[in-house]
């Protein structure tokens, strides 16, 4: 039964659960910030193909994806 709030059918499409693979994923991240946005573009890309507009959610990871390496580029940069 596809329970929209708890196990939505987008999430647990497949063998496993999203969620718990994008924590096991996220978990090393240096910081909350990196950490986050690497979650959305996990997110993002894991459930696009089980979505209405697969070009949307892909539009939407690599949003995610650009602020990303954006943020650790930045990061590196203030390091040397």
């Amino acid at each position: 039964m596809n329970d929209p709030v708890n196990h939505p059918s987008h999430y647990t499409a497949g063998t496993v659960e999203v969620i718990d693979v994008i924590e096991d994923w996220v978990r090393p991240a240096p910081d909350p910030v990196v950490g986050g946005l690497q979650w959305q573009v996990i997110k993002y890309i894991s459930r696009m193909w089980l979505k209405r507009d697969p070009y949307e959610d892909a539009r939407k990871a690599q949003w995610y994806l650009n602020r990303l390496v954006n943020t650790l580029a930045m990061e590196a940069y203030r390091d040397r």
